[in-house]
């Protein structure tokens, strides 16, 4: 494939990086200096992505509410909502925006070429040539209202989407630690603002501001391409001239991020957040990092040698300084900011503990301090160190694309290194950077040395601690009303009616039906007959079932050992995630936890227990239950992999209890911290726990209510009699465990598939486990009425519906109607309207649920009555056959999303164990194609009945009064 590129653009250099099978291009815009990354791979699957550097002076959210703004229609398509229309008329496999710290990103991938192009047309236009109407402005960024929309006697109040996004965001505890941290570590750079925008300050930025930002910052100068795929690089930019940059010339001005001023002397800080309950309890629940400014991002060989060190310190328990902050009496577990951050101009170094107490920060700071001049001064074992390298190694080698797709993870990694003027080329290309840090860490003092002068010597060094303030919630809620109501005092009556006009004129916006024909898109017709299906080669190791898969898995080895899930009485099941949590990150035989996390950091990239429970395809009360032992590795250590994960499953030992203790610690503080970022999925859950014992038993295990658990158990463990006892229980669910069947699964490179089965067939037992007794679940059939409370300064609200598993007839419909219900009602309603972040309803058939969400609402009751008007509309609204093309089009895009190839097997495994073979797949598929619009109300009649809805809220206190109001019992999270 030639990849000269079009007279436009001038190319720079090329290079292969054999390691990834792609080839990096270099080109720059002859005009305008625009530079272009191309990443050529034989992948069907193209991406492209478009960065602007954007360096915000203050915290209103400029660069966020911009990036928001800008898709709300162009010069080319003057619609209301070009981007979510065309997420609707696309095959796309992501389609998204984002704002960094110092880039705002406009990616999308798709494995359809008609539809790649349409979007990419959407795209340039939407990020060079907006419209950004001041309506936009106030349904994005932030506006004022009356409460009662035309009575101007009632309370003004603050709307906006990002205004309550950012207000959801900055409810998590570790997202204020990390802006605070920010502002104190980057006294004068725009790292010291929180880019995404403080909901204190977004309320100041001006419409005005917003255009005077985009006209600086979005030009293409200022511009990142960069592109993956097998389009020849001649066609992209051939697209990019002659639809963006054709018109324009080169800016004057050079956009960037200064160095930072560092600091003589190291500093400490003391800063509060908000505890919504203002008779809690404050104790132990201070959180104190400690942060260092390093070098320079877009320096390679400076950024591995700090990225090593950060593992050698951090990589797992048997690591230094993990070892210490985990087993510290000073908190309950390290803070979650721990590790090195390079997405910005200058890397950060952070570590620290949450769960402490203020008088213990100087403890805090000595213990760590402590760890590092030992290390200073002892250095480490070079088999540690060999480690890190291993594991450096293996993070480079690895086909990824399961969260998102491989390209866009490619282009990612690159971005940093392009927003900064750095080599992108030498960054994707790794292996002579490795290879030379090898080397370094050969030298007899290499680790010392690195420790003393990135850490111990570097005075640019931040100690925060961060403390609750049950009082600061209420401050701020009253600062808000009180701004609001001098606001109000000021207003004229001129001022008030302005107000008032702007709310028609947003609704009548909002309510107007754009003419969705100037947009391009794909149809039904351009939907692939069927979708792809990975083939297995079904075997037996003896007595044994075993699966494997020859995937492009590029040197890497993924193994599972599966076991059905035997019966555990009703006091065990609760205690199934610890379980599989504990498998992995104990002591095994005569090894203790610290030498068994060596050793699992030598030989694998990760090795971890999951338990799976789906409900059958014909019954979702009747269930399938497995528990897989998964792990990773470079196929050179595929005879280690084999004898570690054997050893593990056989010799673990549950008698280490200071460490389960820890385990269990460290677990309830990342579950305390998903409510934020996860609450519509947690409400959602909540709300099918009454429909089906999966549902049921994901609410219980890892749900709100799994959530109390691990609160309830943590707090156990001050009588040493319940941890012997926790421990004890978790044996036993081992013993039956290993008692049950079980099967193996390899997926690897097609040529080495071969000898590593014939490694298996020689290592592990051929032998199976007699048939026993299997996890069976009590069926459901329970409506559920909650509010659960927290502390969180948005809602999430649910609403759950029993229907059907996937192999019934109606499951296909109903799939189809929870995108047919966001696209033409929610959507508009919960989030242009109501300001939530996000809404919307979707059919789980593994449940066999309908549930409707919304995501960092402001609002409840409005929410909820939103969700019975979207049946109501679906009911009594003439609707077009391009809205459910469009829904359908959703649904088969979702289905066919390309995974990594590792990913894709075990996905596949996975679907075949629980029974959904590729002919209930592709059954359930064409079935999708043949909904009608009749189907949908006639499926939304029959099961979305007011009767059988259960409801359940997480909100702040403050909402007490509306959820019981509307019959909810409160449950205090």
């Amino acid at each position: 494939m030639s990849q000269s590129p079009h007279p436009s653009f001038d190319m720079i250099r090329s290079e292969a990086v054999d390691s990834l099978n792609i080839v990096v291009h270099e080109y720059r815009h002859k005009v305008t200096g625009a530079q272009h990354i191309h990443i050529e791979a034989d992948n069907s699957e193209n991406v492209f992505l478009v960065a602007l550097r954007t360096v915000p002076e203050d915290s209103t959210g400029v660069a966020h509410i911009l990036e928001h703004t800008a898709l709300c229609g162009s010069e080319k398509y003057p619609v209301r909502d070009p981007f979510f229309m065309m997420i609707r008329r696309s095959l796309n496999t992501f389609m998204n925006a984002f704002t960094s710290s110092d880039w705002t990103a406009y990616p999308f991938a798709s494995q359809n070429r008609k539809d790649f192009d349409n979007l990419l047309d959407v795209y340039l236009d939407a990020v060079f040539f907006s419209r950004l109407d001041p309506l936009d402005f106030a349904q994005e960024g932030h506006r004022l209202e009356f409460e009662d929309t035309e009575n101007p006697a009632s309370d003004l109040v603050y709307k906006g989407v990002v205004y309550n996004e950012m207000k959801g965001a900055m409810s998590s505890i570790p997202s204020q630690l990390w802006h605070k941290l920010c502002e104190k570590l980057y006294p004068s750079t725009t790292y010291h603002y929180n880019s995404g925008g403080d909901p204190a300050e977004i309320t100041e930025l001006s419409y005005e501001q917003l255009q005077a930002f985009y006209k600086s910052h979005y030009h293409p100068s200022n511009a990142i391409f960069m592109t993956f795929g097998d389009i020849p690089v001649t066609e992209l930019q051939e697209k990019f001239e002659r639809q963006a940059l054709c018109r324009f010339e080169a800016l004057d001005k050079t956009i960037s991020v200064p160095a930072e001023q560092r600091y003589d002397e190291p500093q400490q800080y003391n800063a509060h957040y908000p505890l919504d309950d203002q008779d809690a309890d404050t104790k132990d629940k201070t959180h104190i990092v400690m942060s260092w400014l390093l070098g320079k991002s877009t320096d390679l060989a400076a950024t591995l040698e700090a990225q090593l060190l950060s593992s050698l310190l951090l990589d797992n328990s048997a690591s230094p300084l993990q070892q210490a902050l985990e087993t510290t009496d000073l908190g309950s577990a390290p803070s979650p900011l721990c590790g090195l951050d390079d997405s910005q101009f200058e890397l950060s170094f952070c570590c620290g503990i949450e769960g402490s107490n203020p008088e213990q920060n100087d403890a805090v700071e000595a213990l760590v301090l402590g760890v590092l001049e030992h290390l200073a001064e002892h250095g480490l074992p070079q088999e540690q160190i060999e480690a890190s390298l291993h594991q450096l190694e293996l993070q480079q080698r690895e086909i990824g694309g399961d969260s998102y797709p491989y390209g866009l993870q490619l282009i990612l990694t690159g971005l940093t290194a392009a927003t900064h003027r750095g080599d992108v080329l030498a960054l994707l290309n790794l292996e002579p950077a490795l290879a030379e840090l090898r080397e370094k860490a050969q030298e007899a003092d290499f680790v010392q040395q690195l420790a003393r002068r990135l850490l111990l010597d570097n005075q640019h060094r931040i100690t925060l601690t961060m403390s609750p303030d049950p009082q600061l919630a209420q401050q701020q809620l009253n600062d808000e009303k009180q701004k609001l109501a001098t606001l109000k005092a000021q207003l004229n009556e001129e001022e008030q009616q302005a107000i008032i006009d702007q709310s028609l004129a947003l609704l009548e916006r909002q309510n107007q039906v754009d003419d969705a024909s100037i947009l391009p898109k794909v149809g039904i017709s351009d939907v692939p007959a069927s979708s792809h299906y990975p083939e297995p080669e079904n075997d037996q190791l003896g007595e044994l079932p075993f699966t494997r898969y020859a995937a492009g898995t590029n040197g890497l080895v993924y193994q599972q050992i599966v076991i059905k899930t035997p019966q555990l009485s009703d006091e065990l099941i609760p205690l199934l995630p610890y379980y599989c949590m504990a498998l992995t990150e104990l002591g095994v035989g005569e090894q203790d936890y610290l030498q068994t996390q060596m050793k699992q950091s030598q030989i694998v990239g990760s090795m971890s227990a999951f338990s799976s429970v789906r409900g059958t395809v014909a019954d979702s009360q009747e269930i399938n239950a497995y528990i897989s032992l998964s792990a990773k590795a470079l196929t050179r250590n595929h005879q280690a992999l084999c004898e570690l994960m054997l050893e593990t499953l056989h010799k673990v030992r549950f008698d280490e209890l200071q460490r389960l203790q820890e385990l269990v610690a460290h677990a309830r503080a990342r579950m305390q911290q998903s409510v934020t970022g996860s609450g519509h999925s947690l409400a959602m859950t909540a709300a099918s726990a009454g429909i089906s014992p999966c549902a049921q038993l994901t609410h219980r295990l890892t749900g709100l209510a799994g959530i109390q658990a691990i609160k309830a158990l943590d707090d156990s463990f001050a009588n040493e009699e319940a941890l012997l006892e926790f421990a004890n229980q978790l044996q036993e669910i081992h013993r039956v465990v290993l008692a049950s069947s079980k099967q193996y699964l390899l997926v690897s490179d097609k040529e080495s598939l071969q000898t590593l089965s014939d490694n298996l067939a020689e290592l592990w037992p051929n032998q199976q486990s007699p048939e026993g007794e299997l996890l069976s679940l009590p069926k459901q059939n329970t409506r559920l009425q909650q509010a659960w409370t927290t502390n969180t300064q948005v809602n999430f609200c649910a609403k759950a519906y029993p229907t059907v598993p996937s192999g019934h007839a109606d499951a296909a419909a109903l799939s189809v109607l929870g995108g047919f219900l966001r696209n033409g009602y929610l959507h508009r309603a919960i989030r242009e309207q109501g300001g939530a972040y996000g809404g919307g309803a979707s059919q789980d058939n593994n449940i066999a649920a309908f549930r409707f969400y919304s995501y960092r609402d402001p609002r409840l009751e409005e929410t909820l009555s939103d969700f019975d008007g979207a049946l109501e509309w679906l009911a009594n609204t003439e609707h077009d056959e391009q809205a459910l093309e469009e829904a359908v089009l959703g649904v088969i895009s979702a289905l066919d999303k390309p995974s990594s190839p590792a990913g894709e097997a075990k996905q596949d495994f996975h679907a075949r164990l629980h029974g959904r073979s590729p002919e209930i797949r592709e059954d359930f598929r064409q079935r999708i194609l043949k909904v009608s619009i009749a189907d949908l109300q006639r499926v939304a009649k029959t099961y979305l009945r007011s009767e059988l809805a259960s409801t359940v809220v997480i909100c702040p206190p403050a909402g007490e009064t509306s959820a019981k109001t509307l019959g909810l019992d409160i449950i205090n999270l």
